[in-house]
């Protein structure tokens, strides 16, 4: 007879359905290698060290030498405040220099930035797109004539516009800013390989199945797609738009149409001339109050521009 009571070595004995399951590991934190952590690179750094202080050095500069006065330029050192701290005093000089020329020039970069950029960005996202997605005779010439515009400089067709704009009557006019502006070979590029990658071509004859139209396939469908490609493409333009100074030195001779560069550095020369007054403090906050309105745009645009310079990098 069996006693009912099991024995501990009966108890610890394994059943055939435990011995048939292996027995389960225990998960041991896995170690990183050396191998897996990013290499330190001492030359790469010492390179971004100095790339770095080239970048901010003059920021810096310019930042504390727009709070001194004219005579404290010249008495204090480049990279250290003076004693007498004037920013608020030259920004209200600068604005009201002049009977406040600053601010109409202002309002003149404005004006070429927003109709000239703007321009040239609309004009660069319609012809990338059709160049990326349609296929027509000629095509590949189109392509040899952006790839060769792009390296031509702009200064080397400055005086050949100007020799056009001036049969045309265009000269000294803020036309003959803005429509040399309209055009940005290398936008157009931008936009083309962008729209290539960005754009499925079965989304699009997705909506000509359902019925869309060519106009609204593109402002529909292709444009919001687009638009990473769009303001890295506006931001390009608009920082060349408004650091432009060859083209308006070439094309204007009215002060009251100059933009910033070419309003400040007249300020700049005025020590030169015979009884011009000197006005560098002027002409330092001026370049701060310029660098403002870019600073701020990458700033508010980043995250689109960065995203749109890395599109297409990878294939899938």
């Amino acid at each position: 007879m069996t006693s009912p009571v099991a024995t501990a070595s009966d108890r610890s004995a394994p059943t055939p359905s435990d011995t048939s399951r292996p027995a389960p590991r225990l998960r041991t934190p896995r170690r990183r290698h050396s191998a897996d952590r990013p290499r330190r690179s001492v030359l790469l750094t010492v390179l971004t060290s100095l790339v770095l202080l080239y970048s901010l050095v003059p920021l810096v500069w310019l930042a504390v030498s727009a709070t001194k006065t004219q005579e404290g330029l010249s008495r204090s050192a480049g990279l250290w405040f003076d004693g007498d701290f004037a920013l608020w005093d030259n920004i209200t000089e600068t604005f009201t220099y002049d009977d406040g020329v600053f601010t109409r020039w202002l309002l003149n970069t404005l004006l070429y930035v927003g109709l000239g950029a703007g321009g040239a960005t609309f004009l660069a996202v319609l012809g990338g797109y059709a160049l990326a997605k349609f296929d027509f005779p000629g095509r590949r010439s189109v392509f040899a004539v952006v790839i060769g515009a792009v390296a031509v400089p702009g200064t080397a067709l400055a005086v050949p516009t100007f020799l056009m704009f001036s049969k045309m009557g265009l000269t000294n006019t803020p036309w003959a800013v803005i429509i040399p502006s309209l055009i940005s070979p290398f936008g157009l590029y931008l936009m083309w390989v962008f729209a290539t990658e960005a754009i499925p071509t079965e989304l699009m004859e997705a909506a000509r199945i359902d019925g869309a139209g060519e106009l609204r396939t593109f402002f529909r469908v292709a444009l919001p797609l687009l638009a990473p490609g769009i303001v890295t493409v506006l931001l390009f333009t608009m920082v060349a738009t408004w650091n432009n100074y060859f083209l308006p030195l070439v094309m204007l001779k009215d002060p009251d149409w100059y933009p910033l560069t070419l309003g400040l550095n007249s300020w700049n020369q005025q020590a030169a001339t015979a009884g011009g007054e000197a006005v560098f403090n002027l002409v330092v906050t001026g370049s701060l109050i310029t660098i403002l309105p870019l600073i701020a745009a990458f700033l508010l645009l980043q995250k689109y521009w960065q995203s749109g310079l890395a599109a297409g990098s990878v294939k899938e």
